[in-house]
């Protein structure tokens, strides 16, 4: 990858194309690279561009968002996958992700949140929008009870990363927790990854999905 983290951006309607160009152009090391209003032709100029991170709409003509997903997965596994959505569209989440999406973005939030999503998904992490933890969480049946190897996982965090994960799984973005907590940012974003390397979890919703489990939501 080079200095700059080279985006794809993949949406059916212009305004949203010209507002997501506009957040772009004025974040650090970002480069906006090519623009699709379809997903056929988000397919066709990933191959050509070799972007490091694709925003693909779930919503499109010709290709829809997901199979224009599994498509980029299957001719060009290396260029990272955030999914852009509108609120509402939880059902899809659970597919992206299974599809091999790296992130999962509400267009509400782009705003705060996109810099961050094409940051994590070229470093190899995985994002999803606080709101949609909080969204797939409510969508689910009844959780099964934790397995004793993830309560055993949970039991090892400490008293401040249990109430970090709690915030997170009811959907609290990072900058709400340390509101919540008095404490930074940068102090909340410490301690999930230290939540997220003791539960093995990669991402806000596999992390609130085990607090779940663990009967720790009440």
């Amino acid at each position: 990858m080079t200095d700059l983290i080279r985006v794809l951006l993949a949406d059916d309607d212009r305004l949203i194309r010209t507002a997501i160009d506009a957040i772009l152009r004025t974040t650090d090391g970002v480069e906006l690279v090519a623009q699709a209003a379809d997903g056929r032709a988000a397919v066709e100029l990933t191959v050509r561009h070799r972007p490091d991170v694709a925003l693909l709409d779930i919503r499109m003509p010709v290709l829809d968002g997901l199979a224009a997903l599994r498509e980029i997965r299957r001719v060009a596994p290396e260029v990272r996958v955030v999914v852009l959505t509108t609120f509402g569209e939880d059902e899809y989440v659970a597919e992206a992700l299974r599809a091999g999406a790296a992130g999962f973005l509400l267009k509400e939030s782009a705003v705060d949140e996109l810099p961050q999503a094409i940051r994590a998904a070229a470093a190899g992490a995985a994002f999803l929008s606080p709101k949609v933890t909080r969204q797939v969480l409510d969508g689910l049946p009844a959780a099964p009870v934790a397995a004793a190897e993830e309560l055993r996982k949970v039991a090892t965090l400490s008293e401040r990363e249990r109430e970090v994960l709690v915030l997170l799984a009811q959907g609290l973005s990072n900058a709400e927790i340390g509101a919540r907590l008095w404490v930074s940012e940068g102090t909340v974003k410490t301690h999930l990854y230290r939540v997220f390397a003791k539960l093995d979890c990669d991402n806000r919703v596999r992390a609130a999905m085990l607090a779940q489990r663990a009967g720790l939501l009440g």
